[in-house]
């Protein structure tokens, strides 16, 4: 779907590389500029699923020789995809007004936490940092408990590597169209915030409120998750009332007047804790049976292992096991284009002498 679309990313942690992994899915090549000496970080490792489908070459942003390298690949590059600090790409004399003199038509994509700009730009942080201070974490739990989201999926993906994407592909149609090259600010907080419009447009229904556990997604009985008797979780949100009554009737519960009234908020703690009781009385497996098949809105919650083996995830084949991880196949998918599901994690500096012959480069010692 991409194909001819050439990406250069600097190595780094976290959205950047699934933001350019993401990109290779869809059919862009992409050639990651790996570190002459590994980042020392907890979960770096030197064979990840995040490199799938991608061309490597080790350089010293260091040296003059290798720094003359990166320039010529970036001079036959439609993209640039770097999560340094802000500041950092500069001092190695890589930041946007060097590289789009060498390449006007170039889209270069900055993926970080704080944004290029602003008090905090320079500052350390991760996922829950980001997306405390931007807003986006404050109804992740239920009442009373400590906020909490699926690590990454939030701030580093949803927030990040998404919107980084987003912005290259715009960027890369707008030079197709006979536009100049730019640059991409993607800045988790923003992205994160943005991410809060669809929760916020609640607002207009008094569907949204300020206090946490008193909301139409964070506060009822029926838009939660619980235990199960073998210590498994059902994720239960049944917020259409037709949806609701499908769902009491499945519990036996459709003659309850307290539950009849699903949208009384005063009724949701005491109902909540009624379902927790409930869902202790059954282990998972006979809870799918009640809920195979009936519009409820009650799902299992699955670990990515148990996952391949529910049979809707597996008949579309999402989870697979290549090069000793479990991954995701591509997405989304498309009509008329199929990406190669089963890519090569290359070897790191797997592709320099290609690479070099491609340049017409070559160095001495080589």
């Amino acid at each position: 779907m991409l194909d001819g679309l050439r990406v250069v990313e600097f190595e780094g942690l976290g959205p950047a590389p699934f933001a350019s992994m993401l990109l290779a899915d869809l059919g862009a090549e992409v050639i990651t500029i790996h570190r002459a000496v590994p980042a020392d970080t907890p979960g770096n490792t030197d064979n990840s699923p995040l490199d799938r489908g991608k061309r490597s070459i080790v350089l010293d942003l260091k040296s003059d020789v290798d720094l003359e390298i990166v320039k010529a690949l970036l001079e036959t590059a439609d993209g640039l995809i770097e999560g340094l600090r802000p500041g950092v790409m500069e001092r190695l004399g890589l930041g946007p007004r060097e590289v789009l003199k060498l390449n006007p038509k170039l889209i270069y994509g900055r993926m970080t936490g704080w944004g290029q700009d602003g008090p905090l730009a320079k500052d350390a942080g991760h996922d829950l940092n980001y997306i405390g201070r931007a807003g986006a974490l404050w109804y992740g739990s239920n009442l009373g408990e400590t906020p909490f989201t699926p690590p990454t999926l939030v701030g580093d993906i949803g927030g990040g590597a998404m919107y980084l994407v987003v912005g290259m592909l715009s960027g890369f149609l707008n030079v197709k169209n006979g536009g100049d090259g730019s640059v991409v600010d993607a800045a988790i907080v923003d992205g994160a915030a943005h991410m809060m419009s669809l929760l916020m447009s609640l607002r207009t229904s008094g569907g949204l409120k300020m206090n946490r556990g008193q909301s139409t997604l964070d506060g009822p009985h029926w838009s939660r998750c619980y235990a199960t008797k073998d210590g498994r979780y059902l994720a239960v949100q049944c917020i259409e009332p037709k949806f609701y009554a499908t769902f009491l009737n499945c519990l036996n519960l459709d003659g309850d007047k307290e539950f009849l009234r699903q949208f009384d908020k005063n009724l949701w703690p005491a109902l909540s804790d009624r379902l927790s009781k409930i869902f202790l009385t059954k282990p998972l497996a006979e809870w799918n049976v009640i809920f195979n098949g009936k519009d409820a809105c009650v799902a299992p919650v699955l670990s990515p292992e148990q996952s391949g083996s529910d049979p809707h995830i597996a008949a579309r084949a999402i989870w697979f096991e290549w090069q000793g991880h479990l991954q995701a196949r591509p997405a989304p998918r498309f009509s008329n284009w199929q990406p190669v599901e089963k890519s090569i994690i290359p070897q790191k500096d797997a592709d320099r002498q290609s690479l070099l012959a491609e340049l017409n480069i070559r160095v001495e010692n080589e």
